[in-house]
């Protein structure tokens, strides 16, 4: 298969204003998709975003270029990315679009679809829309145009449709959590759902300004949650990224449970339910210790390239329902075929109420290996990762792990990173460790 040129792991995705996240470039891309996905007849798109201020900018060029090749595009608004996966499936829709740049800075975005069905583009189909961006833009006949329209109760279709996926015989009566947004999509969306189920809810990380996603708060950095949780006494915190297909939670402690742990947490509840189907998908990130605890319940566990569309190919291959990415990324593929952090987050909450215990009782069962990563950015376009000196370093530090950890560098599928990812038993030679090859990364390049 060919190699794509703009769409990497996760959509099309870099510096605002730099090419191509440009508004020439959001035109272009709209016609070309258009072309491309105008298959099924209903001629319409959705757009959502997060709450960048370029969102604005790229929405109005994107349904542009779709107006263009004859599809209507219908806006959501500032909506999380699973809702637009959800919501294109509800709609019958030919294609979502979600203008988000993640958990990247405010100054990033990036445009990433979903196909009818609501689960990300296959390769093929995002090959088709290179080939056509190589093309010179044209325009349908001005009868044939599409049109632009608002689905105003977008919003709260979403909140009924998580809602759905919580219990009907529990209630969040009695509860007090604290939910972080990171001033990004789920502003509107993460409060309600809890509220509504009955929770008492204080909110941080929800008065979106354009320039304030993900800083300081969020999935991506959750020492404001954790003060806050312990600040008024909360039972949890949980929060999201800027675009809501990530969560991380805290429990009544202060302590962090990451993406591993909430996998954990729920494929032991459908186990002790009877509902686990298969087993679990992880990544080459996976914190050891998930794989020893999975393994101690009999429950299968295999690794996937990192990022969740390679979960996805995983969990599809398998035939299984659970995967996660310890970042926060939990894939539920018998609620949603996407990653949803708000889903994700209310089958630990289900199982906290059900089972009557706090959440830092629920993560005991799963031990965490000590894990430290360096991220190393870099310039130019040569490869750290084949410097002879940085492999000499992390060949020297997996012979002194032995068996009892393991050395992962990588280069970021979405911003100029190397990351080196270092694990054992020992924390002080974890850490040695990982600041040892970053070090040498560092002086290659």
């Amino acid at each position: 298969m060919a190699e794509r040129k703009f769409f990497g792991t996760d959509g099309i995705r870099g510096k605002v204003g730099e090419y191509p996240v440009t508004p020439d470039f959001a035109l272009k891309l709209g016609w070309a998709a258009g072309r491309v996905l105008a298959k099924q007849g209903t001629k319409k798109v959705l757009i959502g975003k997060d709450t960048r201020i370029s969102g604005y900018m790229l929405e109005s060029a994107l349904e542009a270029g779709l107006a263009a090749a004859g599809l209507q595009a219908a806006f959501t608004g500032p909506m999380p990315t699973p809702a637009i996966a959800y919501l294109t499936q509800t709609f019958r829709a030919e294609a979502g679009i979600v203008i988000s740049a993640s958990h990247n800075p405010y100054y990033d975005n990036g445009i990433k679809f979903f196909s009818s069905e609501g689960t990300k583009l296959p390769d093929e189909v995002e090959l088709e829309i290179e080939a056509e961006l190589e093309k010179a833009i044209t325009c349908v006949e001005s009868a044939e145009l599409g049109k632009a329209t608002r689905i105003n109760d977008a919003a709260g279709r979403y909140i009924e449709f998580c809602k759905s996926t919580f219990p009907t015989t529990l209630s969040l009566e009695g509860y007090k959590i604290v939910v972080d947004c990171a001033h990004g999509a789920t502003y509107h969306i993460a409060p309600l759902v809890f509220r509504e189920l009955g929770a008492e809810v204080v909110k941080i990380g929800c008065e979106p300004n354009g320039t304030n996603i993900n800083d300081q708060v969020g999935a991506t950095d959750v020492r404001a949650l954790q003060a806050k949780v312990l600040e008024v006494n909360a039972d949890f915190g949980i929060a999201f990224d800027g675009d809501g297909d990530r969560v991380i939670m805290v429990d009544e402690l202060g302590n962090k449970v990451d993406g591993d742990q909430i996998a954990f947490i729920i494929a032991r509840e459908a186990l002790r339910r009877g509902e686990l189907k298969g087993g679990v998908v992880g990544t080459l990130m996976t914190n050891m210790g998930m794989e020893v605890a999975l393994r101690d319940l009999g429950i299968p566990f295999v690794r996937a390239a990192v990022g969740d569309r390679y979960v996805m190919e995983k969990l599809k291959e398998h035939g299984w329902k659970i995967g996660a990415e310890n970042s926060g990324h939990v894939i539920l593929l018998d609620k949603i075929p996407t990653g949803d952090g708000i889903v994700a987050g209310l089958q630990v909450v289900a199982s906290i109420v059900g089972n009557k215990m706090s959440l830092s009782t629920l993560t005991q069962g799963m031990k965490m290996f000590p894990q430290v990563l360096e991220n190393v950015r870099f310039k130019g376009e040569g490869n750290p990762l084949e410097s002879d000196a940085v492999l000499a370093a992390a060949a020297e530090v997996e012979q002194k792990l032995a068996d009892k950890g393991r050395v992962l560098l990588r280069k970021s599928g979405t911003e100029p990173l190397i990351r080196v990812m270092v694990e054992g038993e020992d924390a002080t030679l974890v850490q040695e460790s990982a600041l040892y090859i970053a070090e040498a990364v560092k002086l290659n390049c």
